[in-house]
């Protein structure tokens, strides 16, 4: 069976032609474009603190503590089940550095993703002369070469939205490809828009029977619902954590569209995507495989405008930009298409040498940021990886020695007023850390010191607080340290030698808050033991709990 039959051939939808072997010119267009992304994304590696979380839950992994970032708190902190057990597994059978392994993988898979993209686009024109015009995007774009690092989840969304299109296009293997295409939430939750659009697509070009159908969805939806089951029985909630601390379900269509502009604004972005449309239209081939994955691209990028966008530059939206991409990532050279394809190019190095957002390189830490251009600022490195190599930031210098000075069990939490570190006394067992950039800190101290955040990101108590209207980005919560202070169970704490800068009302007010029914419900689907019931009990309770939040203010949340 040919690629050529296994998709519609009707009248009325042109087909992707008989497969034929490209050109090596074609081949040498493509592994350069390869070889230059990687080269331009290596010269600018580094490692994110949201990607040093990350490996936090990878140690308690390898460390037989289960995938929890605090020892003894069921807590996803990380957005992307699948990425932080690819990493669990490298780190376990190679046993090297974790960031460097984040670092390397990552980049391996945005260039795999990469040549999916191009490679399905070369055979849905039927290896005719194409030139890798959309790849020529990826590479100009500096957050495509800036998360294809970072030791986020971005290259590992690009390899499986790539792979997606590749097993789409290539018509073969239906099962196979329902499988891949159900790993969608796994990679990011969002991604189950482009799985279900994509999965439309498969039925549209293969057009099975009823059972035959259901079966690859059976296929598609075996994965993430045991995930799923396994996450509501585990965590006790419906979405990670961080879902919760971002408040994924909520609207803020205006910071949205600004976040999109953003991106687009500063590179003229709509000028090479017109320029490449207008060449999808001239070579037009299947209308399935060209609308499927710009349809994806649109619910993706309507979805981040609704939750009002990231602090990171561009970094949401890679995924749906990807995906618009796919069609054109290489176009047939024709006579037609040859000026608009120089447009492009010519658009590219512009891009790729001068254009930058207004503050690129600066050395901002609110709004949405240059993220890379300002870790690499604030630790003196221009590569930062390693999390020592964040000890370079004096704030995290002085968090990681107020830890190694500790030498009893203790809450720390920080004064911004006097910019200093404070013990409180507990009757817990271990040392915990109430911390602000808490990547870096949380692996550079032992795994049973607990971390927590007061965005809500490795908190279960912060995760369930109400936002602050009009808060940064992906950062719009946070819990005072009074909450901390009074989780520590002394009922002393307040007066015990230190000074008033921590509010002892506040404090008692926080450990009633504490004592109130949804409040109780969350800490105990964390921090009990998991039993067979508490499973149970997570797992029927998920969805209730999943919608809990209580004020910020220890004294209104008092007030049950």
């Amino acid at each position: 069976m040919t690629a050529a039959s296994t998709v519609d051939t009707s009248a009325a939808e042109p087909s992707v032609p008989r497969y034929r072997r490209p050109s090596t010119w074609v081949w040498v267009a493509i592994v350069a474009t390869l070889a230059l992304y990687a080269a331009l994304a290596w010269r600018r590696r580094w490692m994110s603190d949201d990607g040093l979380l990350v490996l936090r839950t990878v140690r308690q992994i390898l460390a037989g503590h289960g995938p929890v970032f605090n020892v003894g708190e069921r807590v996803e902190a990380s957005t992307s089940p699948l990425w932080t057990w690819l990493l669990a597994g490298a780190g376990g059978i190679t046993g090297g550095a974790l960031e460097w392994l984040a670092v390397v993988l990552g980049l391996v898979c945005a260039v795999g993703g990469l040549f999916f993209g191009l490679d399905g686009a070369r055979r849905l024109y039927g290896g005719a002369t194409v030139v890798p015009a959309g790849g020529l995007v990826v590479c100009a774009l500096p957050p495509f070469r800036d998360f294809a690092t970072s030791g986020l989840e971005t290259g590992l969304a690009l390899l499986w939205i790539g792979l997606t299109w590749w097993l789409l296009v290539r018509g073969k293997a239906p099962v196979a490809t329902a499988v891949v295409l159900g790993l969608g939430p796994l990679v990011r939750p969002d991604l189950a828009l482009f799985s279900i659009v994509a999965f439309a697509a498969l039925m549209l070009l293969r057009r099975p029977g009823v059972r035959r159908g259901a079966a690859w969805l059976g296929a598609g939806l075996v994965l993430p619902l045991a995930y799923e089951v396994f996450r509501m029985g585990y965590y006790g909630l419906l979405v990670p954590n961080t879902a919760l601390a971002k408040e994924a379900g909520n609207a803020n269509w205006a910071r949205g569209f600004d976040y999109l502009l953003d991106l687009v604004t500063p590179y003229y972005l709509w000028l090479p995507l017109v320029l490449l449309a207008v060449a999808a239209a001239l070579t037009r081939r299947s209308r399935i495989l060209t609308l499927a994955p710009v349809l994806a691209a649109v619910l993706l990028t309507v979805y981040v405008v609704r939750v009002g966008g990231d602090f990171m530059h561009g970094r949401m939206l890679l995924p749906a930009l990807f995906s618009l991409l796919l069609p054109v990532m290489a176009v047939p050279l024709t006579r037609q298409t040859a000026a608009l394809l120089t447009a492009v190019a010519v658009w590219a190095v512009a891009a790729a040498g001068w254009l930058r957002v207004p503050y690129a390189n600066e050395h901002l830490s609110t709004g949405v940021t240059d993220e890379r251009a300002y870790w690499s600022w604030d630790t003196g490195n221009a590569h930062p990886v390693l999390a020592s190599d964040f000890l370079g930031q004096p704030v995290m210098r002085a968090a990681v020695g107020t830890v190694d000075a500790t030498r009893a069990p203790a809450v720390l939490v920080y004064s911004y007023d006097e910019k200093r570190w404070y013990a409180f006394p507990t009757d817990r067992p271990y040392v915990t850390m109430a911390a602000d950039s808490m990547g870096a800190i949380s692996n550079l101290v032992s795994l049973d010191v607990r971390i927590h955040d007061g965005y809500g990101l490795a908190s279960d108590l912060a995760a369930h607080s109400v936002s602050i209207p009009g808060g940064r980005p992906g950062h719009s919560k946070w819990l005072v340290a009074s909450w901390e202070i009074a989780d520590a169970g002394r009922g002393d704490v307040a007066t015990d030698g230190q000074p008033h800068v921590f509010d002892p009302a506040e404090i008692d007010a926080a450990r009633t808050a504490l004592r109130c029914p949804d409040v109780q419900d969350v800490l105990a689907s964390t921090r009990t033991p998991l039993t067979f019931s508490r499973f149970v009990d997570n797992f029927t309770g998920a969805a209730g709990r999943t919608q809990i939040r209580f004020d910020r203010d220890p004294r209104a949340a008092a007030a049950c």
